[in-house]
C-alpha cells in the first residue's frame, strides 16, 4: 500500500486525509493518507524518504523550506520558490506547487477579475501572486512588515508595508495570513481595510470551514466573499492527480468535496 501524507506544523486541523482518502476510495487506488506532524522544515526531504511515502502535501509554515529540499521542481513553482506537493520518481522528489493553479480555479465563480490586492507574503502568496501575474491580472501585495517583500519587488509585483500603502480601487481582496484562522485577529488594520473593502466587490480568505473576521468585514461592506474550500478541493485535486496518475473527472471531485465536508 502507498502511504501519502500532509506535512504540516501545526498539521491537527487539516481536512487533506479524508479529502485525498474518499478520492482514493473512489478510484479503489491501494494507497493511504494521514498526517505528518513536521516541527522542523529542514528535515522533510529525509523524513520523506526515511519513512517510505510516495507523495506528500506540505502546508505552513514549511512550504519554502520544501522548495530549497526537492530534487527536481516543476512548472511555475521554480518561479514562485514554494512548493505544496512532493512526488517519488525514481528515488528522488520531485516538487510542485498546485495552490497558484488551485487559487485560479476558486475565483472563477466570481467572473472577471482585474485588479487584486493580496495581503500577506508567505508561501500563499508568492503562488497566488505568480498565478495572477501570469494571467496578466494586476495585483498589489500588502505585508506589515518588510520581511518577505523583496521576492515579489524582484518578479515586477507592486508590493508596500501597511505604513507606505496607498489604496487603489480593488476587485478582490485576497486574505493569505494566518489571521482569523486560531484568533478574531484581522490581516491588516480594520481603519486600512474597511474603505479598501467598501469599494471592492469581491473578498476571498485562503482558510477555509470558517467565516473569518476578515471576511465578516468584508460582507458588511458588501463584497461577495468565498473561503478557501474551494482552492483546497482543487489544489488537492491536481495533488491527487500528480499522486495517483489518475485524471479526476467530475465524479472524483465531488467524492473529494464530500470528503472534505466530512459528509
Amino acid at each position: 500500500m502507498e502511504k501519502f501524507v500532509i506535512f504540516g506544523n501545526p498539521v491537527v486541523h487539516s481536512k487533506s486525509p479524508q479529502m485525498q482518502n474518499a478520492g482514493l476510495n473512489h478510484i479503489n487506488y491501494n494507497g493511504v493518507y494521514e498526517k505528518h506532524h513536521l516541527e522542523d522544515g529542514s528535515k522533510i526531504k529525509e523524513t520523506f524518504l526515511k519513512n517510505g511515502y510516495s507523495g506528500a502535501n506540505i502546508t505552513v509554515p514549511h512550504k519554502e523550506v520544501a522548495f530549497i529540499n526537492a530534487d527536481t521542481v516543476k512548472g511555475l513553482a521554480q518561479k514562485i520558490k514554494a512548493v505544496n506537493t512532493y512526488k517519488l520518481v525514481d528515488g528522488k522528489i520531485e516538487a510542485y506547487n498546485t495552490d497558484a493553479p488551485g487559487f485560479l480555479k476558486a475565483i472563477e465563480s466570481f467572473g472577471e477579475v482585474k485588479n487584486v490586492l493580496l495581503l500577506g507574503a508567505g508561501g500563499t502568496a508568492k503562488a497566488i501572486a505568480i498565478a495572477l501575474q501570469e494571467k496578466n491580472i494586476k495585483v498589489t501585495v500588502l505585508n506589515r512588515s518588510e520581511n518577505n517583500l523583496k521576492f515579489f519587488i524582484e518578479n515586477n509585483i507592486q508590493a508596500y508595508t501597511w505604513a507606505e500603502f496607498e489604496p487603489e480601487i480593488y476587485d478582490l481582496v485576497v486574505n493569505s495570513t494566518s489571521a482569523g484562522l486560531k484568533d478574531e485577529l484581522l490581516p491588516a488594520p480594520k481603519e486600512l481595510l474597511e474603505p479598501i473593502l467598501k469599494n471592492a466587490s469581491f473578498a476571498f480568505d485562503c482558510i477555509y470551514g470558517k467565516i473569518t473576521p476578515f471576511l465578516a468585514l468584508a460582507k458588511q461592506n458588501g463584497c461577495q466573499i468565498k473561503d478557501g474550500e474551494d482552492m483546497l478541493l482543487y489544489q488537492g485535486v491536481l495533488a491527487f492527480e500528480l499522486f495517483t496518475g489518475h485524471k479526476s473527472d467530475n465524479t472524483v471531485i465531488e467524492a473529494m468535496r464530500k470528503g472534505l465536508k466530512g459528509e
